[in-house]
């Protein structure tokens, strides 16, 4: 008999590793850009491939995880997942990178909604939350990646030896992991998405998700460009690494903070430190105000995606994998959106400027996240 605490630590890995593959990908970008010489608009195109393959996912996902137990799609997604990493470093064509990042895209959304789900099953054998520290393991991973990435860059690595390096490792990992997974966790009802109005309990969190997630995968893609191309600074991923560390620290302080002020305070406190990390970032493009700026970024956003998830589960439409994965499909459409909306921006005026965008998303957490706790209210009195 596996404890729950065991599970814990093996789940906590996945998020870890999920993370360190996702920054690797991500911190990597730069190189890509260069490697093809896109100008940003091209690599908004080429980065366009993400959200495809993520919504290509979505009805996979769902129907792999109401029919099998969540550590099954979980398992194959990110060993496929690790295999297209490693297709992304081998290709030498426009073709075969657009076929990479998609089917790297693809697995991310198979295994994301399957991590989350065995979260949510596992939340359920403990009194306090313990969602902010799975998502901050995730963050952590991306940390480590991102710092691994630095290294791999300082000593002239190829982006094929980094990614084979970091999806050969993943991969032993998973594999010797799985037998530690939650098992049995699948949903006897509520895994059909049911066609129609939208259930506005589902709705506002997924806006409120999408928003945040625009923020985070914008920042994912395009902070080193934003260092490399505004500040002129040779080691780009300072800013990713800073925008990574808050994010980290704040994941794993968020479930103490929501105890003591509340989820909704906690939706605005993470706005508020959005809108000013962006305004200090754009307004004074300089070094140091652009590492605050995004410390402050990284510290807003923490919370949302865990928090929604948490909320997401509770719903009494859906199970909480299907709950989960439709509140995903808003995230990680933000998340994929985000990077080449930037680009177009980018193009047609400059990266400053595309860059409000965080901000404006930012700022529309508050009334978002608002009216959903007026619904929730309004739900519980009924």
């Amino acid at each position: 008999m596996i404890s729950k605490n065991t599970q814990r630590i093996f789940l906590s890995l996945f998020f870890f590793l999920s993370g360190f593959s996702f920054s690797t990908w991500a911190s990597r970008i730069p190189t890509i850009k260069m490697a093809f010489d896109f100008n940003d608009a091209e690599l908004g195109s080429i980065l366009l491939a993400m959200p495809i393959g993520s919504l290509l996912g979505l009805p996979i996902s769902g129907w792999l995880v109401s029919k099998y137990n969540s550590r099954v799609p979980l398992i194959i997604g990110f060993a496929l997942n690790t295999f297209a990493l490693a297709l992304i470093g081998f290709s030498h064509n426009v073709v075969t990178l657009v076929i990479a990042v998609l089917l790297f895209s693809f697995t991310t959304r198979i295994y994301n909604i399957s991590v989350n789900t065995q979260a949510i099953s596992l939340q359920k054998f403990y009194e306090r939350k313990i969602m902010g520290s799975f998502h901050g393991f995730w963050s952590t991973g991306g940390i480590f990646g991102i710092l691994f990435s630095t290294l791999m860059l300082n000593w002239g690595i190829s982006i094929q030896s980094h990614f084979i390096m970091v999806g050969a490792v993943a991969l032993v990992l998973t594999v010797f992991s799985y037998k530690y997974l939650l098992k049995n966790d699948k949903a006897e009802k509520g895994n059909k998405i049911i066609l129609g109005k939208p259930d506005p309990y589902i709705f506002y969190l997924g806006v409120v998700a999408f928003l945040s997630a625009i923020c985070e995968g914008g920042m994912f893609d395009w902070s080193g460009i934003y260092f490399q191309q505004v500040l002129n600074v040779e080691i780009f991923t300072y800013g990713y690494l800073i925008f990574m560390t808050f994010m980290a620290a704040s994941r794993f302080l968020s479930d103490k903070i929501i105890a003591v002020i509340g989820m909704p305070n906690t939706y605005i406190m993470s706005a508020t430190c959005i809108v000013a990390g962006i305004a200090m970032a754009i307004i004074v493009p300089t070094f140091w105000t652009a590492m605050i700026g995004f410390s402050l970024v990284g510290f807003g956003t923490a919370a949302v995606i865990p928090m929604s998830y948490a909320l997401a589960g509770a719903s009494h439409k859906y199970s909480p994998g299907m709950a989960v994965s439709i509140i995903a499909t808003y995230s990680i459409t933000g998340m994929l959106l985000g990077p080449p909306l930037i680009g177009y921006l980018a193009h047609a005026f400059n990266l400053r400027v595309s860059f409000v965008i965080f901000g404006l998303c930012g700022l529309m957490l508050i009334p978002v996240s608002r009216m959903f706790f007026i619904h929730k209210k309004t739900l519980e009195a009924a």
